[in-house]
């Protein structure tokens, strides 16, 4: 793609935009962490020209009037904390980093919503919505490191969605700046608005693609006032995965969360940890959450999820009702994928989601894959949403020619997998760069080029995250 590189001139007046602390150029080293996020191959990365950390919606405005009447790419950055290359700038140009603007406007207790800048840590709003009985129920599973622009960026998931649902179900109103630099209001307070397009819902999940979220309004939800979580161990992984289905549909309760472990995350997780929990005789493990507003309505819910996974096999089924034994659990959870970075940083963590009924048919295709490759790849994630975090380990015997060839083969035919059983390459941490030479797995061109024009309707000079989403680097 055809843009202008960014000149002594142009600096200048970035500087003179943001001011010159601010402003990151021509010094490789600070340059250096805005060109990647967490995604581990390093393939992905590109350096920007500059990093600029605007403190207001007036001086991103600024800056993207004058990325767009120069013709410089633009991306958007968080906390960078994304595993797809999706705040990566492709092609050099200004890193906008939203860092500054970490601040939470508005408590409006009233009508149960919160105004928060994009740079505001995800985790700080609850903490401030603590002592009100309130909370923003999206949960991302990075939710201490990671900013709200992010996860509105790319409709973040997590281990609540199963009962909660993803960000966009909180998503009411949102302040963007368009590529041309004019500002929009869109949406507000309101629980309901059917007022023409559902920008806002566009917005959400765009990846950073068509605007730059500003302010974002969220509706809120009282916090349950009981919790208790199951860790529940079973003989193999079709006995494990066999449960998902059944706690959703025959215990009559909707769980806060259902996430998967198969054996090797397990061990993985808490050798890092040096955690000890009952594993030893586990192939795989379910890890179930149920919340409510009594000790009684928790227990109910979590006796027949319990009898549901003894009956496919559980032994034991572990009941944690207090904060303490409840955190060791969720901690060996949250930690597989840091275990698999230590055990072996050159890994490709992949996040498809299919229907739930299909889970055990993917897991046989999965195992069918690992066979014929020969590779590792350990699974868990978000089973009862079907969102699976299948995470494909370079063997020590591939040298790096041999782990390029063969990963871009496999990934080919796990994504294949997953859109035949009716699901998609990705469930929440999206398409980037990482990803996009596959998106055409799931869409047809029909849908692709619908795409492109709503791309090129928000962002007619193309300047707005370039190199994202669609196959060829548009």
């Amino acid at each position: 793609m055809d843009f202008a590189p960014i000149t002594d001139r142009i600096a200048d007046e970035l500087s003179r935009i943001v001011g010159p602390k601010n402003l990151i150029f021509r010094d490789a080293e600070r340059l250096e962490p805005y060109s990647h996020d967490e995604t581990a191959e390093r393939e992905y990365a590109a350096m920007p020209e500059a990093v600029v950390k605007p403190g207001s919606t007036a001086e991103v405005s600024r800056i993207m009037a004058l990325a767009s009447r120069e013709r410089i790419p633009v991306t958007p950055r968080g906390a960078g904390s994304g595993l797809s290359g999706g705040c990566v700038p492709q092609f050099g140009g200004v890193v906008l980093s939203l860092e500054r603007m970490n601040r939470i406007l508005e408590l409006d207790l009233d009508n149960l919503v919160v105004v928060a800048q994009p740079g505001v840590v995800t985790n700080t709003i609850n903490e401030a919505l603590k002592k009100d009985g309130l909370m923003f129920a999206g949960y991302p599973m990075s939710l201490e490191t990671c900013f709200l622009g992010g996860n509105v960026a790319e409709n973040a998931g997590g281990g609540k969605a199963v009962k909660y649902g993803v960000t966009s179900r909180y998503v009411v109103g949102l302040e963007v700046v368009l590529p041309s630099g004019e500002v929009l209001r869109l949406g507000g307070k309101l629980r309901k608005d059917v007022t023409g397009y559902d920008l806002v819902r566009l917005l959400v999940g765009s990846e950073g693609t068509l605007a730059v979220v500003t302010e974002v309004t969220l509706t809120l939800l009282p916090v349950p006032k009981r919790r208790a979580v199951l860790l529940a161990s079973f003989p193999d992984v079709p006995s494990a995965i066999g449960a998902v289905p059944r706690i959703v549909r025959e215990a009559r309760v909707v769980p806060t969360s259902v996430e998967y472990m198969d054996r090797a995350s397990v061990l993985a997780s808490c050798a890092y940890l040096n955690e000890r929990i009952p594993y030893e005789r586990a192939g795989a493990m379910l890890l179930i959450e149920v919340d409510g507003e009594s000790e009684e309505e928790v227990f109910r819910a979590y006796a027949r999820i319990g009898e549901i996974c003894e009956a496919r096999g559980a032994d034991p089924v572990y009941v944690a009702d207090n904060r303490t034994t409840m955190e060791r659990i969720w901690n060996v959870r949250r930690n597989i994928a840091e275990a698999f970075k230590v055990r072996s940083p050159r890994q490709s963590l992949e996040d498809v989601v299919v229907p739930i009924a299909a889970i055990p048919a993917f897991m046989e295709g999965l195992a069918a894959i690992q066979a014929e490759y020969g590779a590792e790849i350990p699974c868990y994630g978000h089973a009862g949403d079907g969102n699976l975090h299948a995470t494909v380990v370079k063997p020590a015997a591939w040298g790096e020619e041999e782990w390029h060839g063969k990963l871009a083969e496999l990934l080919g035919k796990l994504y294949r997998l997953t859109h035949e059983l009716g699901g998609r390459i990705s469930g929440e941490h999206g398409i980037g760069n990482k990803r996009k030479r596959y998106i055409g797995i799931d869409l047809d061109p029909a849908t692709l080029a619908l795409m492109r024009r709503v791309k090129a309707a928000f962002d007619p000079a193309g300047i707005l995250n370039p190199g994202k989403i669609f196959p060829d680097g548009a």
